[in-house]
Formats: structure tokens, C-alpha cells, sequence
């Protein structure tokens, strides 16, 4: 049974994988340079930015808990933070920008996301001030992104890492 629930695991786990960094990679090498070249609205922008949110919150959570699986059923985990191989060195590190990709993405859709909203209401008001604040907001956002893309490409390198072990 152990065998099943854990070919289950990976299985899950790589799903997670291809929709969570498919969206970044929609989003990053599609989406953003379509925005910067104004063929595609802010408002369809953070449209799907607004689409995407739920299956990057249900792809971080199953991949925390498939993850957890895999790393306690592996022979090189030796137990909670000991740090005694480049194994456990690589988990570590992924862990970290684990962790800060969650903390982007929290930021994203708790902050920014709302001030969007705020700027939008705002523009019915003063139109310059809103599209200043939204601009402002864009590449904030467009940061946030590239540093998501940075900790992405972290994760998978010290995933290679840590299964070439």
C-alpha cells in the first residue's frame, strides 16, 4: 500500500508542478509581454492573475503535502532540519524559496490585488492619479513576478540536485 500512496504522491505532485509553473510561465513570457506591448488590457491583465490565484493556492497546497510525503518516505531524510548531507542541504534551500513563493504570492493576492481594485474605483475620479497608481501597482506586480520566476527556478534546480543525490 506504502507503494501506491507514494507513486500517487509523485503523480499528484508533478500535476501540481505543470499548472503551477505553467501559470508562471503564462504569465511571465506571455501575458506580461503582451501587456508591455498593449496588446493585452491591465484589466484583462489582472483578470487573469485573478483566474490563475486558485490553482496556484490548490497547486502550493498539494504540492506541500505531497511533497511531505515524498521527503519523509525518502532514505535520505534523516529527520526535521538535520542539515547533514548535500541531500538535506538542497531541501533545505528549497524549502526557503518554497516558502518565499508562497510569502509572493500572499502578497500579490492580499495587497496589490486589492490596491488594483482601489485604483480602478479611483479612476472614475481623478483618471490621472488612478493610472499612476495602477502603473505604479503593474510593476510592482511584474517584480514580484520575475522574484516568483527567480524562486520557480530554484526549486526545480535543487530538486535536480537533491535527486541526483
Amino acid at each position: 500500500m506504502t507503494f501506491w500512496i507514494l507513486a500517487l504522491s509523485y503523480w499528484i505532485h508533478l500535476l501540481s508542478t505543470v499548472i503551477w509553473l505553467g501559470g508562471l510561465a503564462l504569465m511571465g513570457l506571455v501575458a506580461w509581454p503582451a501587456l508591455r506591448k498593449g496588446t493585452l488590457e491591465a484589466n484583462q491583465w489582472l483578470s487573469l492573475q485573478r483566474r490563475f490565484s486558485p490553482w496556484v493556492n490548490g497547486s502550493l497546497v498539494l504540492l506541500l503535502v505531497t511533497g511531505f510525503v515524498q521527503m519523509t518516505n525518502d532514505p535520505n531524510y534523516s529527520g526535521f532540519l538535520q542539515v547533514d548531507s548535500v541531500w538535506a542541504w538542497a531541501i533545505l534551500i528549497k524549502h526557503i524559496a518554497v516558502v518565499a513563493m508562497i510569502l509572493i504570492a500572499a502578497l500579490v493576492q492580499v495587497r496589490i490585488h486589492p490596491a488594483m481594485d482601489r485604483a480602478a474605483l479611483l479612476a472614475q475620479q481623478r483618471p490621472q492619479l488612478a493610472a499612476e497608481q495602477a502603473a505604479a501597482l503593474t510593476r510592482q506586480e511584474i517584480r514580484l513576478l520575475r522574484l516568483n520566476m527567480v524562486c520557480a527556478a530554484a526549486v526545480l534546480f535543487f530538486t535536480a540536485v537533491a535527486t541526483a543525490v
